[in-house]
């Protein structure tokens, strides 16, 4: 018996997760662990409490010193996170 409408199992799961809205929530759990490789080990253990709301990607810096080098790049830094998941799924920080 041959079928003729096989799909990879890729395929379905991707597009289960689609129609569930869980893509963009693994996109988001993918930027959030990428962040120290974007940002340096040093500049990510003066952050804290990452989260994403609202396509905004909100850190907490326990560092004045670090908050304004974060400021200073925010633009770049925007591009560089949705860059390194291959997706736009953040279109700015909020740095607190």
């Amino acid at each position: 018996m041959r079928r003729s409408k096989t799909q990879k199992i890729e395929e379905l799961v991707k597009l289960v997760l689609k129609e569930q809205g869980l893509d963009v929530k693994l996109k988001e759990l993918e930027l959030i662990k990428a962040w120290e490789n974007v940002i340096g080990k040093n500049v990510a253990n003066a952050t804290t409490d990452l989260y994403i709301k609202n396509r905004k990607l909100f850190v907490h810096v326990r560092s004045s010193i670090v908050r304004s080098e974060l400021m200073l790049i925010k633009a770049g830094l925007i591009q560089a996170l949705n860059k390194e998941v291959k997706d736009k799924i953040i279109d700015d920080i909020v740095i607190r």
